[in-house]
């Protein structure tokens, strides 16, 4: 019970093509690839862009000796 074989792929495929269409299936595994291809171009940029420096501001206090 626990793999699938060869025709339980062989009907999931059957049924794929009949609800997608043979020219759909192509087309959205283009699309797929396309958005991969932009994800890892948004992920490469953000890498290559220079850090901005950051300014680190510091506030001296001293304290009031009064007695």
């Amino acid at each position: 019970m626990g793999s699938l074989s060869i025709w339980h792929w062989l009907i999931v495929l059957a049924i794929a093509l009949l609800l997608f269409g043979r020219g759909k299936i192509p087309e959205l595994m283009g699309d797929v690839a396309k958005g991969i291809k932009s994800f890892k171009k948004g992920m490469n940029d953000e890498d290559e862009a220079p850090a901005q420096p950051t300014t680190s501001r510091t506030v001296e206090h001293k304290a009031d000796e009064t007695k």
